[in-house]
C-alpha cells in the first residue's frame, strides 16, 4: 500500500533510510533495503547526502519500487534550478514514485566537492509549493500540464533547533505549502521533544520522530558538538562508552564484540517506546546498520 493511506488513517507509521553508493555498485544498497521489507511503510532514499557525490536518489527509488518496496524520494534544492526540480518531480511520478521529501540541502562546502557551485534557486518551502502546483495541474508559471501527478509531499523539522520558534514558523510554512507528513532530525532527548510537540499541537499533519542509530560514544559526542539541533544526553553517551569498553575487552580476549550494537538496539527501542505516545511515527536512520532495524522494531513491539 502507498504511504499516504497509512498516514491519513492515523496509523503509527515507520520509515527508514538508505543511502545510494558512491559508484555504480548498487547491490549493497538494494540489499540493505531488503531488511525493511514488511517492517516499514516507506524507505527514504537520500539525495547526494551531506553534499557527497553519489548515485541519484531517483534511480534507487525506481529500483525499490520495482522490487515492491515503497520509496520516499528525497529531493534537495542545492543542485538543480526550478526547471530541473519540476522536471524531476514529474519524472519521479512517471516512474511510479509517489512520495517526495522536500529539502533545502547541505551547502557544497560540507561535502567532497567543496568547489561545486550551489544553486538553491528554490528552498524547501518553495519546492513544496512547486510540487503542490504540479499536483494541481500547473507549473510554477501557471502553465497547464498534460497529465498531473498526485505526489505525497513531506518535509523536515529540527525540534531541538535554537531558537525553536524559528523551526515552528518554518514548519507552519511547509504545511501551508503542501507538506502531508513531517520527519524530524534525530531525537534523543524525549522531554525536549515532548515540549516541542506541545508547541506544535495546532499543526494537523503526522510527525515522525527521527532516530539515528548510535554506533559509538565518539559518534554521540561528535553529533553533540557538530550537528545543530541534536543533543545526546550524557546517560546515553555513557552507555555507549561502556559498551565500547566492553567490546575492546572482548576483542582482546578473542570473543565476539557486539556490545555497542546491542546497546544501540536497546537505546533505539527504548526511545521508540517513549516517543510513540507523542507522535504518529518513527523515522529510523541506521547509517549502514540496516540489519539492526528489524531487531529494533521487534524490541519496540512494532
Amino acid at each position: 500500500m502507498s504511504l499516504r493511506p497509512h498516514l491519513q488513517a492515523g496509523e503509527f507509521v515507520v520509515t527508514a533510510e538508505v543511502g545510494p553508493p558512491k559508484g555504480t555498485n548498487i547491490e549493497g544498497c538494494l540489499h540493505e533495503a531488503e531488511f525493511f521489507r514488511g517492517r516499514v511503510h516507506g524507505v527514504n532514499v537520500t539525495d547526494i547526502q551531506a553534499a557527497a557525490m553519489r548515485v541519484g536518489s531517483m534511480v534507487i527509488c525506481h529500483l525499490l519500487k520495482d522490487k515492491g518496496l515503497e520509496p520516499v524520494l528525497q529531493m534537495v534544492c542545492r543542485d538543480r534550478n526550478r526547471l530541473a526540480l519540476q522536471s524531476d518531480l514529474l519524472s519521479a511520478w512517471v516512474l511510479g514514485i509517489e512520495n517526495v521529501l522536500c529539502l533545502t540541502g547541505d551547502y557544497p562546502t560540507l561535502g567532497d566537492h567543496p568547489g561545486a557551485k550551489p544553486v538553491f534557486d528554490l528552498d524547501s518551502v518553495s519546492l513544496l509549493q512547486a510540487a503542490k502546483g504540479l499536483n494541481e495541474g500547473h507549473d510554477m508559471m501557471g502553465n497547464a500540464l498534460d497529465g498531473k501527478p498526485d505526489l505525497c509531499l513531506g518535509a523536515v523539522v529540527t525540534p531541538g533547533g535554537n531558537p525553536v520558534e524559528m523551526q515552528i514558523i518554518k514548519l507552519e510554512k511547509k504545511v501551508e505549502a503542501g507538506a502531508e507528513f513531517i520527519q524530524t532530525q534525530a531525537i534523543y532527548d524525549v522531554e525536549q521533544f515532548a515540549a516541542f510537540m506541545d508547541k506544535v499541537k495546532h499543526i494537523k499533519v503526522p510527525i515522525l520522530a527521527g532516530i539515528v542509530l548510535l554506533k559509538s560514544a565518539g559518534m554521540a559526542r561528535y553529533m553533540n558538538q557538530n550537528v545543530a539541533g541534536v543533543f545526546v544526553p550524557d546517560a546515553l553517551v555513557q552507555k555507549m562508552a561502556e559498551a565500547g569498553k566492553a567490546d575492546k575487552e572482548a576483542k582482546a580476549a578473542g570473543q565476539k564484540a557486539d556490545n555497542q550494537v546491542k546497546t544501540s538496539i536497546e537505546i533505539a527501542a527504548d526511545l521508540i517506546g517513549k516517543l510513540k505516545p507523542l507522535c504518529q511515527g518513527i523515522h529510523l536512520m541506521p547509517l549502514g546498520w540496516d540489519a539492526q532495524v528489524p531487531p529494533i522494531l521487534d524490541a519496540a513491539g512494532l
